[in-house]
């Protein structure tokens, strides 16, 4: 395994990340983020995740310009 599979698998693991609704899929299970900051436990494990799942959300716009980038390279190389 190299470091440029080790590098696609990460760009998987944070476009999963980029896509989950709140809503719909974290809320229900206790995972939003406005329970977790309303009883102040934002320092905890879950509380991370939730913060890093949001900080994610917001970054969508250069995530989709790597995406093209690992498409492209991986198209030219085969």
């Amino acid at each position: 395994m190299g470091l440029w599979t080790l590098l696609e698998g990460l760009l998987l693991l944070v476009n999963a990340f980029a896509i989950l609704n709140e809503d719909r899929f974290l809320a229900p299970k206790g995972w939003s983020f406005s329970e977790i900051s309303a009883s102040g436990r934002v320092k905890s494990m879950k509380g991370q995740v939730l913060g890093l799942i949001n900080a994610i959300q917001y970054l969508r716009v250069p995530l989709i310009a790597l995406n093209l980038i690992v498409v492209t390279v991986k198209m030219i190389s085969g």
